[in-house]
């Protein structure tokens, strides 16, 4: 039969010196910040407000000076801030990423201003944000949504396909043609913003 394990012995604690301070359990370290893939779960997509215009700008303005998104003045997002919803941390309501939908026709919109806090980049917030704006756009009755983007990876994993032409009929190109704004203008490739969309891809999602 197998040897029985020897009995172990305790050691007594030694007294405690007269006059000494009892010893204390060590002081806990802080909690580590979370992970960046769970920080995603902290953080609500809601409709922005005209009170969210300066995070949007915060969040917006490193990626111009990039060249990666199209300057807007802050008159314009003011304008347009119907169009936008916010990536707000539950934690202390501050906003970490932002994006928008424009309609440019009955059935077409494009994802504009997507952008996230680098501190909370590869954490799901940008696929949070974009997601919320396909759902408006089917609940909108958009049955295609475009994007000129640097991110073709990002929009891919959406169903977004590259393309080469503008996908619009001959009469919409030109009733698009009479709009003043500056990405309907790069939707249809006009020559005088060739400069803004150099590198970027042309990417289109059918809904």
């Amino acid at each position: 039969m197998p040897a029985l394990a020897p009995t172990p012995t305790r050691t007594p604690a030694a007294p405690a010196t007269p006059g000494s301070t009892p010893s204390t359990a060590p002081t806990p370290a802080p909690a580590p910040t979370p992970p960046t893939a769970d920080r995603a779960r902290t953080v609500t997509v809601r409709r922005a407000r005209t009170s969210d215009v300066p995070a949007v700008r915060r969040l917006v303005d490193p990626y111009v000076a990039r060249g990666i998104l199209l300057d807007k003045a802050t008159v314009t997002l003011y304008e347009d801030i119907q169009e936008f919803w916010v990536a707000e941390r539950d934690e202390d309501a501050a906003v970490v990423g932002c994006g928008a939908l424009h309609v440019m026709w009955e059935d077409l919109a494009e994802v504009r201003t997507l952008a996230v806090d680098p501190d909370f980049k590869g954490a799901g917030v940008g696929h949070q944000v974009l997601d919320k704006l396909l759902h408006t756009a089917r609940w909108l009755g958009v049955r295609r949504v475009f994007c000129l983007t640097f991110e073709v990876d990002f929009f891919a994993k959406h169903g977004f396909v590259e393309i080469g032409e503008t996908p619009v009929d001959g009469d919409v190109y030109s009733e698009l043609l009479r709009s003043y704004d500056e990405g309907v203008a790069e939707f249809l490739g006009l020559e005088r913003v060739k400069p803004n969309t150099l590198g970027n891809s042309r990417m289109l999602l059918h809904l």
